[in-house]
Order: structure tokens, then sequence, then C-alpha cells
């Protein structure tokens, strides 16, 4: 057993800024190399950073720890607080990060495997952004997880 803490002074940028609208950095807490392992990184998302559309082949947690973040997928958004989660099926294209008014930080948390991104994956309403996004309704206003 091993503690880990995210910490933005342990961050670093991300290796392929290209995927991302805007100052992300990247603190790997677990990595795996195949499904075999658990892969947990600490993300953190200037205001208004996102990533791209991608996909990955696994399941993927997202544990929100701090700010406000937004989750989408294809004609769905969702606002996340801290304590909120989102899980994303493996291969269900989608996109996450700060909404434009708040720097935020995640936990991604899932099993080692492949993920694809732009441009291999389509951009669908990625340029939308904020349109249509809520509450996810199984939070309550402080963001955390209702019975």
């Amino acid at each position: 057993m091993r503690a880990v803490e995210a910490r933005r002074e342990d961050a670093h940028p991300h290796a392929r800024p290209e995927w991302f609208s805007g100052p992300v950095a990247i603190q790997e807490l677990s990595e795996a190399s195949d499904a075999s392992g658990l892969e947990i990184f600490a993300v953190f998302f200037d205001p208004g950073a996102r990533t791209l559309p991608h996909t990955h082949s696994t399941d993927q947690l997202l544990y929100f720890l701090e700010g406000e973040g937004v989750v989408g997928a294809e004609g769905d958004r969702r606002l996340y607080r801290p304590g909120g989660m989102a899980v994303i099926p493996a291969n269900e294209w989608h996109w996450h990060g700060a909404t434009p008014t708040s720097a935020m930080c995640h936990l991604s948390i899932r099993p080692g495997g492949p993920s694809a991104w732009a441009p291999d994956v389509p951009m669908h309403d990625w340029d939308e952004y904020m349109t249509g996004a809520r509450d996810d309704p199984a939070l309550d206003r402080l963001g955390r997880q209702n019975p």
C-alpha cells in the first residue's frame, strides 16, 4: 500500500498539449501499462481548459476534487463540483474540463488501455461547450452524491 495525494505543485504540463483547449497539468498517481493495472491521474485544468473529444477502451471514473467542471457526451453536458463523480463507459465519445470561470481538478481513474483522440475521433458538437450544461440530478447543491 502507498498513500497518494493530488497536488498541483507536483503536476507537470501534459505531454500532448494538442489534446487540450487550454493549460492543463497532470500528476501521475498510478500508471498502468495494460488493463490489468489501474491508471490514476490528477488532472488540473485552468479556467476554460478542457480536453478535445476522445474515447477510452475501458470505463473511466472522473472524481472531482476542486473547482467546477463539465463533462460532455453526445447531446449531454453535466456540471460537477467537489465530490461529484462521472462514469464514462468504454468507447463513449466525451470530453471534460473546467467551466469558463473556475479552475478544476479531477482524478481520472481507469484500467490501462488505449485511448483515441481527434482527428481519429470526430468533433461532433464540441464547439457548443456549455450549451445545455446542467447539474447532475444525482448531486446535491454542494456536489455530494445523493443516496
